[in-house]
């Protein structure tokens, strides 16, 4: 088959469509020809030498895809050749093919497209394990999500206005805080404009930024409130006001989703398509693309995405 490969690490140039061994599905997982991958930040880091992917997983980039069940695998339960779906991977999305746990596999929602479903898995899982798993957020309480903008801000900030609450985001341009109001966040701060810390009490944070807004972060948050630390694109070493942590009874959470064991990625999976696939199926949450590039250039979509001007989810279609 042809995928993305990677001789070495550094730029975009790097990338290169060409001619890899077929996977094989192992007892418990399925084949799925893919139509389409969805790129995120991690993958930039993984062309950079910086995130290799987990023991056992492919080296081909790409954690989420979608396209169509062509092989099982023993014991694979709920799944047949012939299914739409999309799926939450270790590794491997960018190809033409891709083999995958059949518990990190979910059904394509109605109404949304093949190639739109690609823009799904990873940002729902996340979304739903760190803001509702771990932060537990409630109806009518205040979520913080710095960079609404983003894949993951726009999902977020859709998923809990479903859910009852109040939803602040940060972004860096009039454009974008304008985009994120359209998608039903009730307060866009810019962040180049204006300290966040200063206009919001938050019960849950959802940081994709880490140290940098550590400080800030600890400000914002409510009395009980839980940050959740999900990236680190501003730093892995801050400095943490322990007094101020227990004068709020807050806390601080850091996670992440790729290195997890099948099995709790099969909990977090499940969780999504029982609790957030009826509200993308109803049109509440819906996936927002800012681009399709073929998947031939996917040295294109990285530029796109490292450029920063992007509106939800850039995608590769085959």
């Amino acid at each position: 088959m042809h995928a993305i490969a990677i001789s070495r690490a550094g730029g975009p140039e790097v990338l290169e469509w060409r001619e890899v061994p077929d996977p094989r599905p192992a007892p418990g997982e399925v084949l799925i020809e893919v139509a389409a991958a969805g790129l995120n930040r991690a993958d930039l880091l993984q062309r950079q030498g910086f995130y290799p992917p987990p023991p056992g997983a492919s080296d081909v980039l790409g954690m989420e895809c979608s396209g169509v069940v062509t092989e099982v695998g023993a014991d694979v339960e709920g799944f047949s050749p012939g299914d739409e779906v999309c799926a939450l991977l270790a590794g491997g999305g960018y190809a033409e093919k891709v083999a995958v746990p059949w518990e990190q596999v979910l059904p394509v929602p109605d109404g949304v497209s093949l190639v739109e479903a690609a823009a799904l898995p990873e940002v729902a899982c996340t979304v739903w394990s760190n803001v509702f798993m771990v932060g537990r957020l409630r109806r009518g309480e205040t979520l913080l999500v710095h960079g609404g903008a983003s894949g993951i801000g726009t999902f977020a900030l859709q998923l809990a206005k479903a859910f009852g609450s109040r939803v602040v985001v940060t972004a860096g341009s009039a454009e974008k805080a304008a985009r994120c109001l359209e998608l039903g966040a009730d307060e866009a701060i810019n962040y180049r404009e204006e300290d966040f810390a200063a206009k919001v009490q938050a019960d849950v944070i959802l940081d994709i930024i880490g140290a940098k807004y550590l400080p800030g972060n600890i400000a914002a948050l409510a009395i009980g409130g839980r940050l959740v630390v999900i990236g680190l694109q501003g730093g892995t070493k801050g400095e943490l006001d322990l007094g101020a942590l227990l004068a709020k009874r807050a806390s601080v959470y850091g996670t992440t989703l790729r290195g997890r064991p099948v099995a709790e990625k099969g909990v977090i999976v499940r969780g999504v398509r029982e609790n957030v696939w009826p509200l993308v199926s109803s049109g509440a949450v819906r996936p927002v693309v800012h681009a399709v590039v073929p998947m031939a250039e996917a040295a294109r979509a990285h530029r796109t995405l490292e450029s920063g001007e992007h509106i939800g989810k850039v995608l590769l279609a085959r």
